[in-house]
């Protein structure tokens, strides 16, 4: 529920609605479990708030460490569903990739996550309650500054979730208060929704790219049939940026595929007129997936092609890879 929604709940109780903020700060800020921790609220009302409502957390179903600190976090969702959360190491915070749907209806061929394909979207509490409970369970909670919509599900398919839940990240008052420069949300380029996003929101927008031509980017990403590179590009440079802003390209590199040299080219020129930086994602395969990592030698010269025409270009070994916990392995299944 969110603040002007319980805030008509509070009206309807004959109580004002500025108590929606203070039970909201209860929860976020103060992550408490139950009403009746909320000592500022008069008790008649903390009766009927647990009458009416609970505070929830996700069902842990299991958390795996990786070698280089990567830590998977596998929910079990009220109706049966499982979702994955990662929390990233960094060298002096954390940053906690969000899943927003249960499976993905994109079909990326690359992507793990789409075999298992799209159950529904997440609302928004249990959006909010990975940031809440990964965030309660950290020693130092203020470490975990940064948070990417980058997990299971295409975000802006989810756009009313999506929207609520980052409201409430950003919110100094009532939410997590997290810092517009320290969210990001990733899309694979559902363009309609992206005008919507620079709209109502002032977080950072990235674009799952991985191609430098309609056709192979439509056989990796079914996506690009509906909103081809020249729809997406030309929503990309109509996006509303703040000064020192850029969009963030990521790029999946696949042997073979789109690595060579003239992808790169191609890649620069395409972008020529966006700002824009990019993230080389070297492939991170799983079992049953026919793509293959470019060796290092052709990473380093694909990056080294983009630097050379003023490009910020940042190779990204993702981290947790060997717990299935890397860029496109996330999948969410229960062992037992």
């Amino acid at each position: 529920m969110d603040r002007e929604a319980l805030g008509q709940w509070l009206a309807y109780a004959g109580e004002a609605p500025y108590r929606a903020d203070q039970i909201l700060r209860w929860i976020y800020r103060d992550q408490v479990n139950g009403f009746e921790a909320m000592t500022n609220l008069k008790k008649t009302l903390r009766t009927q708030l647990a009458d009416a409502f609970a505070i929830g957390r996700l069902h842990l179903r299991e958390h795996e460490i990786a070698d280089d600190g990567a830590q998977k976090f596998l929910f079990e969702l009220a109706d049966g569903e499982h979702i994955e959360s990662v929390l990233i190491p960094e060298r002096d915070h954390f940053t906690l990739c969000l899943s927003s749907q249960v499976g993905c209806a994109q079909n990326c061929r690359f992507c793990l996550t789409a075999r298992g394909g799209f159950r529904r979207n997440l609302s928004q509490g249990e959006i909010l309650a990975q940031v809440r409970d990964i965030r309660h369970g950290l020693a130092a909670p203020e470490q975990l500054t940064n948070i990417v919509f980058m997990g299971m599900g295409e975000p802006l398919a989810n756009y009313r979730h999506l929207i609520g839940a980052i409201r409430v990240l950003r919110n100094n008052k009532i939410g997590f208060g997290f810092a517009k420069r320290k969210i990001t949300v990733s899309t694979a380029g559902l363009v309609p929704r992206m005008a919507d996003l620079g709209r109502d929101t002032d977080v950072g927008l990235a674009v799952s790219l991985n191609a430098t031509d309609n056709e192979t980017r439509s056989r990796l990403m079914p996506i690009n049939r509906r909103y081809p590179l020249e729809m997406l590009l030309e929503a990309c440079r109509r996006y509303p940026l703040a000064p020192q802003r850029r969009i963030t390209f990521e790029y999946i590199l696949l042997e073979g595929v789109n690595d060579t040299p003239a992808d790169a080219r191609r890649l620069a020129d395409l972008l020529r007129p966006i700002r824009a930086k990019i993230n080389l994602i070297p492939f991170n395969g799983h079992a049953g997936c026919r793509y293959r990592c470019p060796d290092e030698t052709t990473i380093h010269a694909f990056q080294k092609i983009l630097v050379d025409r003023h490009y910020t270009a940042i190779i990204r070994h993702s981290k947790g890879r060997e717990i299935s916990a890397a860029c496109g392995q996330l999948r969410a299944r229960a062992r037992n």
